[in-house]
This record gives C-alpha cells, structure tokens and sequence, in this order.
C-alpha cells in the first residue's frame, strides 16, 4: 500500500494537483478515506469531498458526523490548506494516537477542501485575479468598454497598487519611510502628493477620469444560501436566486441529504477570529440555551487556537447598518446545527498591533500600525509583504510606480512559511467538537417469553455524547430533528400483538450539564439521555429479528435479538 502522503503546506495547490493529492490519500488509507465529487462548478471542475471514518466500525451515515469545508472564496487559498492539514493529521495519526481512533471509529468527517475551484484556479494562475468567489459573469454577461480593470499588468505574478503623482491626490509619502504611503491630512496643502490606483490596465481612458470596474465576475457564492437571502440591492453577489450557483447547491444538497451532520466549520481568510451566530440578530434575541452552548465551544476554540471568538452581529459587521447572511445562517438557522466561521491569519497581530477592532481597523488606524507592519515585511518576509515602489511604463497612464500590500500572498494569506504554523491550530478544536456530537448506543436489547409462541421484547438506546441528539433548540423549533426513531424488520412468520414497527421515541439529551437559571435545582429527568420500546410478537423459537435505532444527529444502531 502506499505511504500516506505529506502535502506541502508552504504552496497552493492547482486543481489537477489537488485531485492527484486527494486520490493519493484513498490510495494510501481506503479503510480510513473516501472521495467523491459532489458536483461541478460553473466551469465544470469536480467538488471534491472527503469521507473520512473508519469503514470498518460502519457505514458514515450511520455516525454523526462534522462537516469542514474552505476557499469558498477564490483567493483565500489557506482555508484549503487548513483543511488539507487535518486530512493529514486524522490519516496518519489513526494507527498511534488513541483521541483521532476514538473519532474515527465512532464518528465521520466530510471535508471538501475547496468548494470554489473555479475561483482558485484564476488566483492561482501565473497572471493572477483575485475575485470574490466564482468565475460566472454575475450579474451581466459583458465584458468592460471602459474603466480600469484589476489585474496583474506587469506579469510577476502579483496584483499590487500603482502611485501616480497628482497634486490633487489624497495620499503622500509618510516623512520617516517613503515608501509607506499616508492619507493627506484635512485642510493640508502645498506637499507632494499622489493618488493610489490598484494594479490594472485601462479601456478608453481620456486622459482625465478613472472609474475602476467591478469585477466582471460578481458573485459571492456565501451569499447565495437560502437563508436570509436577498437580492442584489441589498446584497451584493447573491446571484438570481437562493442556490443559483452549482458550488452552493452541492453544499446545500449533500447536507441536508446527510442528516448525521451536527455542526461544521468553514475555514476562510483572514482576521484570526472564530466568528458564531448570529449574523442577523443579536445575542439577547438568540435562543438562551444555544447561545451558551455556542459561548462554551467557542471559549474552547480560543483557548486551543490562540484566536478571539467573536459574535458576527455584535463584533465582524462590515458597517455597522449592514446585515449580511451566509453559510452560518442557513446551517443554524434553517437546520439548527451549530457552525463556525474561521477566519484564518492576522498580519496585524504578526506585526505586534494587539489593540485594534477587527473591521473598524479598515476604516481608521494610526500610521503607527502601518509602520509596525512595515517593519514585519523586511524583518520576516524579507520585503516581500510591503513591495517597495518600482517604476514602470503603464501602456495608458505612462510611468507610474508599482509597489504596496502583495494582498494575495502576504496579507490574504499567511506567507509560505507560516502556513503550516496558522493551520497546526485547529485540529484539536476540530476534534474535540466532533467527539462532542451525540452518538446514539445500544443499551439492551432482549427477549421475554409470554406464551408458546408470543414474546415480549424490549429495546434500550441511550445518548453517547455530550451534545443532545437534537444538537440545538432551533432545531426543534424548526422540526428539522426528530426524536428516536425505532424499527423493529419482522421476517417472514412473525407478527406483531402490540406496538408498531416504527415508533417514534423522544430526543434524547446528552451527558452536557443544564444549562439553565435554575440548574442549581434536581433535575427530574435523571435519565433524559436514553430511550426505550417495547414490542408483543408472536413467532416460532429460534427466529431471529433485527432491531435498529436512529436519532438523525446521533446516528444509528442495530442488533438483533433471537425469540428463545
């Protein structure tokens, strides 16, 4: 069999190279890894995901389950190597690590490395652009007549910005660094200043007047989602209607079509936070007993990964009058699993700015902050982070200077040798939120005889796991759980004297304490966490009778039972 394969961590993979790197782990693990495409993208490349359980212990359906998923945005390409990272974790660690077994063995892992290729593809290429999400024209099909369009006009690899001297322009050198470039201070007159323009080539240009041109290309595939979607006016890229685009709807098809799916985690870049729910409401208009369960895991999530939690409403709105949706509203709100967003790297706390507001950062800083990232390019990034101004002959504006952020490579994204370093956080996070998910155990199952030919049998399931076998309130606000669901296959000369062969049992809690003002109070529940039933057949001796139990979330079980 071959050697597990060791991605490189420090480099972004082509979509073929992907596939290749993903067949290799199925070669080398089948027992443990599966893949298969869930879909194609817009331009027709496989989305790929990974089921990884032990295929031994039983089917991936039949375990609760985690779901990871990263790039779906194009050029956050270290969400893909995040989830690249614990693929290679859980495949070789299986054999000598007792917590990865333990997961494998009782739960699945689907993961899909990357769920945009299309949009990876262009901001990997050897000329990049760095769009939102998808490369389907959105939302018009027509090319620019005009305008600046982003782009890499030079050919090195890089979108960087241009500066144009301009006694009009908003932005001059700063006086200890000339290179740094500062806003002009109101009322400030009679310096050198400029107008910073991003990296692209101009279409009709009078001489006069640049409007820079959205991207032709305007999708936003995590605004797609049904819940809370709306249309373009208010948010942008959402596309025609709910699940428009083929990456979405395969996401959406193959999770509500695997109800063994608790919770999830969707790895982008970059800010270093673990953002929860809400993204529409805040924390006071949650449901209590959610809110707290999300509180609990997140303050984990912290303590393991060295990244701030944060509530999306109260802490990462982009305007503090804009509502956005996305992937953490449709996973909680319309199916009441719990989901994370993580936001991968912060070159801000790389540089020692440990006192700043996550999106206010953008709006306003001191240059003190400008001059501490500076100072991170050369010391670690060898100059590379911050290019430093070169000249060069733009075939519309002349000479210009291009220099700045390299976004994609350094700022988007951790620089190569720190990639392995930003994704080594998550697995113990990831792990222990999948060892937490309910997981449904047999308990008893037996056999009483009541006459010649009938027979009592009694049936006993309990709640394995931490999480309830609902996992959130708002899934049974929403009735997208259902209580413990129990079959009883009677063959061929048995019947049934009572009962049903399918009963429908409560939801089963898990072994999590209360969570409530009143948790100080004796629960009268004592044994919330296990459910029976019980059947009258009538049958000959020695017939055997299968049995099964599934509470969606928590998975199912199966035995059977001998009338003797």
């Amino acid at each position: 069999m071959p050697a597990i394969p060791v991605p490189r961590f420090d480099q972004f993979y082509r979509h073929a190279e992907l596939t290749a790197l993903l067949q290799d782990f199925v070669a080398a693990a089948p027992q443990l890894v599966a893949l298969q495409s869930i879909g194609k993208s817009w331009e027709g490349r496989d989305i790929w995901l990974l089921t990884v359980t032990r295929q031994g212990s039983g089917s991936d359906r039949d375990k609760p389950a985690l779901w990871i998923d990263g790039n779906i945005h194009a050029a956050e390409l270290t969400a893909c190597t995040a989830c690249l990272y614990w693929l290679h974790q859980l495949v070789s660690g299986y054999e000598g690590d007792a917590t990865i077994r333990h997961l494998l063995d009782t739960r699945t892992v689907y993961i899909v490395p990357r769920l945009n290729p299309d949009g990876a593809e262009l901001a990997l290429l050897p000329r990049p652009r760095q769009i939102r999400s998808s490369t389907r024209p959105y939302p018009f099909d027509e090319a620019p007549v005009e305008g600046l369009s982003i782009e890499d006009v030079d050919g090195d690899g890089r979108v960087l910005q241009m500066r144009v001297p301009d006694p009009h322009g908003a932005y001059k050198k700063h006086a200890e660094d000339p290179r740094l470039m500062v806003a002009r201070e109101p009322g400030e007159f009679g310096g050198e200043y400029y107008r910073l323009i991003p990296e692209g080539t101009l279409k009709n240009f009078d001489g006069l007047q640049i409007t820079a041109n959205p991207d032709r290309e305007g999708l936003d595939l995590n605004r797609n989602f049904p819940s809370g979607w709306r249309q373009e006016h208010e948010q942008l890229g959402a596309g025609p209607y709910p699940t428009s685009e083929p990456e979405v709807r395969a996401m959406v098809d193959f999770i509500t079509g695997h109800p063994n799916i608790g919770a999830a985690v969707s790895f982008h870049t970059h800010s270093g936070v673990i953002l929860r729910p809400m993204g529409t409401c805040s924390d006071d208009d949650m449901t209590p007993e959610d809110l707290w369960t999300y509180k609990r895991f997140s303050d984990i999530g912290a303590k393991l990964t060295g990244y701030p939690a944060l509530s999306i409403w109260h802490d990462f709105r982009y305007h503090p009058k804009q509502v956005i949706t996305g992937t953490q509203d449709w996973l909680y709100e319309h199916l009441g699993a719990l989901f994370w967003v993580v936001e991968i790297w912060s070159p801000n706390k790389e540089a020692g700015i440990t006192d700043y507001k996550w999106i206010d950062w953008y709006r306003e800083h001191p240059v003190a902050d400008d001059l501490k990232l500076l100072k991170w390019s050369d010391e670690h990034c060898d100059g590379q982070a911050y290019v430093a101004w070169y000249a060069w002959r733009h075939p519309q504006l002349g000479m210009v200077e291009l220099g700045g952020w390299d976004k994609q490579n350094f700022w988007r994204n951790p620089p190569p040798a720190l990639r392995e370093r930003e994704a080594a956080r998550f697995p113990a996070w990831l792990q222990q939120i999948a060892l937490s998910l309910p997981r449904l155990e047999v308990l008893r199952a037996e056999v009483r005889a009541l006459g010649e030919d009938s027979w009592r049998i009694r049936f006993a399931v309990a709640n394995a796991g931490w999480l309830p076998a609902y996992i959130t309130q708002r899934a049974l606000e929403r009735k997208t759980a259902r209580g413990t669901v129990f079959n009883i296959h009677l063959p061929p000369g048995v019947s049934l004297i009572s009962g049903r062969e399918r009963e429908i049992g409560a939801h089963l809690e898990g072994h999590a304490p209360k969570t409530s003002q009143q948790a100080f109070l004796p629960s009268r529940e004592l044994t919330a966490d296990r459910a029976v039933v019980e059947w009258v057949v009538r049958g000959a001796r020695g017939t055997a009778i299968a049995l099964s139990a599934t509470a969606d979330r928590a998975g199912t079980v199966r035995t059977s039972v001998t009338l003797d």
